[in-house]
């Protein structure tokens, strides 16, 4: 009931109060496994998506939003399971096979799901090396990957609001991609890295951001790094 609230209501609001840019739609497969491969520059990048996307979405959230008491804890937890969160542990290589499990499951079901392959948000505005987990689901699950454009949502949210201010949000969904063709080999670490670079080079074009060919660095890592 939450969700049909969330979609028949909250979705429609949000995008007449913020008017986000929309295009590409169509390329949104009907049904079967989606797989979202977006861009990503700010918190709010996955409510945006939720709210946009054609079809319902899942995503992973950590499982300590999920764990809260009270009324406002109960609230929140069914608020994230209605809005697509799929609550997973995080921190460590474990919880790591258990989040790719989570977003497996999701997909054999033939739902939809999101993942950032860069793994967290960039801070320099560019785009850069994906992880090699969304190849990984590609491979294992067969879905249609369709890569993401994500533009303004870094101003719509910056770093450190927490209140949504308005801004011109564009959502782009670019042509659907099929990996059939390394159909049994997603044991491969260089086929798993080949996909992941195909997609990762698509959403460059899609967005029209730079590239830049490794991993993206947290301020925190580098510091850490120095010392």
């Amino acid at each position: 009931m939450l969700q049909l609230l969330i979609r028949g209501a909250l979705a429609p609001l949000a995008r007449l109060v913020y008017r986000p840019q929309v295009e590409g739609v169509e390329n949104v497969p009907t049904s079967g496994p989606v797989l979202f491969a977006p861009n990503h520059r700010s918190a709010i990048d996955t409510a945006v998506l939720a709210l946009v996307s054609p079809r319902p979405v899942r995503f992973l959230g950590k499982a300590e939003y999920f764990s809260g008491r009270g009324l406002k804890g109960r609230s929140l937890a069914a608020f994230l399971s209605a809005l697509g969160y799929v609550p997973v542990e995080r921190g460590n290589a474990m919880a790591g096979l258990a989040a790719l499990g989570a977003a497996r499951r999701v997909l054999e079901s033939g739902e939809t799901f999101a993942i950032y392959p860069e793994g967290t948000r960039s801070l320099d505005g560019r785009l850069h090396r994906g992880h090699t987990g969304v190849g990984s689901l590609a491979l294992e699950t067969g879905a249609t990957v369709v890569p993401v454009a994500l533009s303004g949502t870094e101003q719509l949210l910056p770093v450190g609001k927490k209140i949504p201010r308005f801004a011109k949000v564009r959502v782009r969904f670019g042509e659907p991609l099929d990996f059939s063709r390394y159909e049994g080999l997603g044991s491969s670490p260089a086929i798993r890295r080949a996909v992941t670079d195909e997609i990762m080079y698509s959403i460059m074009e899609l967005s029209g951001l730079e590239y830049v060919d490794r991993y993206h660095r947290r301020p925190a890592e580098d510091q850490a790094d120095a010392a």
